[in-house]
């Protein structure tokens, strides 16, 4: 369970996506091996050794730059923050288990799972759709860039588990 959140040397995330987060084990591997710059910690969790005993980090800040990866992967995550979680064919916001996905060329008749062939679809108008290929959703399907994709992601908000992290997700 991911207890700190990892920021990179310029005060951003490493990744939004997925949040760049560590366990607590790595945290304190990290403050070991001077790896990373606490920010803060959590107050009422502290972590003992023989010898030793700490406050478990909350947010550490990489001494060293790294580069982040600007890659988009094709996941159902990704497809719905693509398509802000809306049916493409009947426009209706949709979440958790009534989104599905479609493929525009279904996958019986050679169609690929592919980010230009899968859009977000509600559970009735995949199941109308079938396997027909006259229907077609309202936006046409394409590879996001990954700064589209995060900046999506970022208006959605995050769920996230500890509140002093929110200041530093912008």
């Amino acid at each position: 369970m991911s207890a700190t959140l990892l920021l990179n040397a310029d005060g951003l995330p490493v990744s939004y996506m997925p949040l760049s987060t560590l366990i607590w084990e790595d945290s304190i591997r990290y403050m070991v091996l001077d790896k990373a710059d606490v920010l803060s910690y959590h107050q009422n969790w502290t972590v003992r050794s023989a010898s030793w005993s700490t406050l478990v980090p909350s947010v550490m800040m990489l001494r060293e730059y790294m580069k982040p990866k600007t890659t988009v992967r094709f996941n159902r995550t990704n497809i719905y923050i693509r398509d802000n979680h809306k049916c493409q064919y009947c426009g209706i916001h949709i979440e958790g288990r009534a989104a599905t996905l479609d493929h525009v060329i279904p996958y019986a008749k050679g169609g690929k799972s592919t980010w230009e062939n899968v859009v977000t679809a509600c559970a009735p108008c995949n199941s109308y759709k079938s396997d027909h290929t006259h229907f077609k959703p309202k936006v046409k399907p394409y590879k996001p860039d990954y700064y589209e994709l995060v900046s999506k992601r970022k208006q959605l908000g995050f769920d996230l588990r500890y509140k002093e992290w929110e200041q530093y997700l912008c």
